[in-house]
């Protein structure tokens, strides 16, 4: 029975490597991708730190109007603000940061630090 159990957990651990090999093969890098690829990679990532910094005051009105809808008139008109302020200060923080370290493909290869990249997308 034991030995069962420990045949069964040893293939259960070689799928589970193989199928993250596999996956660990799609993602691009700094080193598998073109220089054309890093360079939108990095311009991408500037445009989107610089316009998170200047739009991130959009999460304002965006939260309360998710919180209304969602949520309802009363978590609209007592969560929606405090939303909001959060929303705003995380999303023009994260603007600062793509902003400062748009050089680094970092996180992923150039991927926004939040989702959706920008304020105006639909979460």
């Amino acid at each position: 029975m034991q030995k069962r159990l420990v045949v069964l957990a040893m293939l259960a651990l070689a799928l589970v490597l193989i199928a993250e090999k596999g996956h660990a093969a799609d993602a691009r890098t700094v080193d598998s991708a073109s220089a054309q690829e890093v360079v939108d990679g990095m311009a991408n990532k500037l445009v989107r730190g610089v316009a998170n910094i200047a739009t991130g005051w959009l999460e304002f009105p965006k939260q309360i109007y998710i919180t209304c809808k969602e949520e309802g008139a009363a978590k609209c008109i007592a969560v929606g603000p405090i939303k909001g302020i959060g929303m705003t200060l995380v999303r023009t923080v994260s603007g600062v940061g793509e902003t400062a370290t748009f050089f680094l493909a970092y996180p992923g290869f150039y991927d926004p630090y939040l989702d959706p990249g920008y304020a105006w997308q639909k979460e």
